[in-house]
């Protein structure tokens, strides 16, 4: 077709169309190799703005306490997210502060009679103490968390250094309850990490995947365990699944098995549930502990690399936004 119509111009016309038929030759195969040779553009999003502040899941029968900003008698909705959602818009900006962090909805219309709707705004003392009435079957309420970017953090404390993680209960808020148990305790006996894998030739430093590389092994992680002596585990089940991001804390399964991600893996879809993320500026820490000597093992005819140490931790809470020096 392009020939035929290089054929029908004057003869003065045919160096002319030839050189912009080249031009445009040139930009299709520039289009071309930009797609398959750059990094996928999602895959540069941080894992904060997937998972920080875009959920709002709560626990059914629970009932969250604090000092009430909005009394649900006088302000009904017709679901637990437009509750949640009520209070989220009662933070000032990505950084708060928010003069509401917990919600509690009644949305059964059998178990609720005339509470039926209620949402209940409310202000906790203690991001990381929420005051909790009772829980259970006869509790009628539904209450959820929400707190700006720069509260719910704790420090998971190694030898090698600490990893201070935002923890996301508007997202898996039965994890987060799990880990302010975990803060209550002064050695998380058994807390521990026992694989380590780098990016190998597969991620970049920003945890891009590379073109035409494999997705593992190795995968790309640090792997361990949070069943601690003294705090019975009850499986968690599946919450908030995002993308898994370089710095994504999820559970395996429902846990107590988990992994800290050091790059995007988004082939693994959303399968895991995510309830944190290791703040950007602590990822060396986790780099760092990926460098510790290793042997090869086999799982599920998976080829893994286990620490010939196991790395304890523990958690502590921080009072502050700002880690301490």
């Amino acid at each position: 077709m392009g020939r035929r119509q290089i054929e029908s111009q004057p003869t003065r016309l045919v160096p002319l169309i030839i050189l912009l038929m080249g031009l445009f030759s040139c930009s299709l195969l520039y289009m071309f190799f930009s797609v398959i040779l750059s990094p996928n553009e999602d895959a540069k999003l941080s894992s904060i703005s997937e998972t920080d502040g875009g959920c709002c899941r709560g626990i059914e029968s629970f009932e969250l306490w604090g000092t009430v900003v909005k009394w649900g008698s006088d302000f009904k909705v017709n679901s637990s997210i437009e509750c949640c959602n009520a209070c989220k818009a009662m933070c000032n900006g990505i950084d708060g502060p928010c003069l509401c962090d917990s919600w509690v909805f009644c949305g059964n219309p059998d178990r609720c009679g005339s509470k039926f709707g209620e949402c209940w705004l409310k202000k906790q003392k203690d991001p990381l103490d929420p005051d909790w009435q009772e829980a259970g079957d006869k509790t009628i309420w539904t209450s959820g968390l929400h707190f700006g970017k720069d509260e719910a953090i704790v420090k998971m404390e190694t030898n090698y250094g600490t990893l201070h993680i935002k923890l996301l209960p508007e997202c898996a808020p039965r994890s987060f309850m799990y880990i302010l148990e975990l803060l209550t305790m002064r050695h998380c006996v058994g807390c521990q990490f026992y694989r380590a894998e780098g990016r190998g030739q597969s991620w970049d430093t920003k945890g891009n995947h590379l073109n035409l590389a494999s997705f593992g092994p190795p995968f790309a992680l640090i792997q361990g365990t949070l069943e601690a002596e003294g705090v019975a585990f009850k499986k968690i089940p599946l919450e908030e699944c995002p993308i898994i991001k370089r710095g994504s804390v999820a559970w395996i399964g429902s846990g107590p098995e988990f992994f800290i991600s050091l790059a995007n893996h988004e082939e693994w879809k959303r399968t895991y549930t995510v309830f944190g993320y290791v703040l950007p500026e602590d990822m060396e820490i986790a780099e760092k502990i990926v460098t510790l000597p290793t042997v090869p093992d086999v799982w599920n005819n998976i080829n893994v690399s286990v620490l010939e140490k196991p790395v304890s931790f523990s958690f502590r809470r921080i009072n502050k936004a700002k880690k301490e020096t």
